[in-house]
């Protein structure tokens, strides 16, 4: 199964495709962790991620494709997380999955508003040692300031209001086309994102029609 996970910043995709990339046990392209990867790599890729903007499609449609065919040559059991963003990238990776006799099998949406994106993204922490993601709302440390590891927990520098609202606005100028686009296509599956964390995970395992008992 090939699943495309779309939905505006702070609609918690990283979080639902981790519990769903376990549970179907697929493989999870994280395009955002790959574009701060190359961002180290490339100071003019750091600098387009730093201000919340997004890598042009061109060169992140050909990084993106070349990462998979070394990582998952058969177009088997992936897991898409915000990601294609325009019309043309979701056709072009139609046609590359068809090339190897598979298919997107489900386009799952997470619905939330620019308030309450805002809203997350702005209380969201990062442990500096192990990478662990938390929420001040939504999914708090135990104790503040500090990950279960021990490490220190930061603010990533494209989650403050500003570059959040520039993302929003990529977004509805771009993104939110390919989902009225696959929308009018009966393509979608919109799922409310304004909900607790299990709820959410659970909706959307009953619209792709699988059981606690799936593998």
């Amino acid at each position: 199964m090939n699943i495309v996970l779309l939905g505006p910043p702070g609609s918690g995709k990283g979080t639902q495709s981790e519990l769903i990339s376990k549970k179907l046990r697929l493989f999870y392209l994280q395009t955002g962790e790959l574009s701060r990867l190359w961002a180290k790599k490339d100071p003019r890729i750091k600098k387009i991620v730093d201000s919340g903007k997004l890598i042009s499609e061109e060169e992140m449609t050909e990084y993106v494709k070349v990462y998979l065919e070394k990582n998952v040559p058969d177009g088997k059991n992936i897991l898409f997380e915000g990601f294609p963003r325009f019309i043309s990238q979701f056709n072009e990776y139609e046609k590359w999955l068809k090339s190897k006799n598979q298919q997107i099998d489900a386009v799952i949406y997470l619905s939330l508003s620019e308030e309450g994106a805002i809203k997350r993204l702005s209380s969201r922490r990062i442990c500096k040692k192990c990478g662990e993601v938390y929420n001040l709302i939504t999914n708090p440390p135990e104790n503040p300031d500090k990950c279960k590891c021990g490490g220190s927990l930061v603010q990533r520098k494209d989650d403050n209001d500003r570059s959040v609202k520039v993302r929003f606005r990529y977004y509805r100028n771009n993104t939110k086309k390919l989902i009225d686009y696959l929308d009018k296509k009966g393509r979608l599956i919109s799922v409310d994102a304004d909900r607790p964390v299990d709820t959410i995970f659970k909706d959307i395992l009953k619209r792709l029609g699988v059981n606690d008992g799936y593998r």
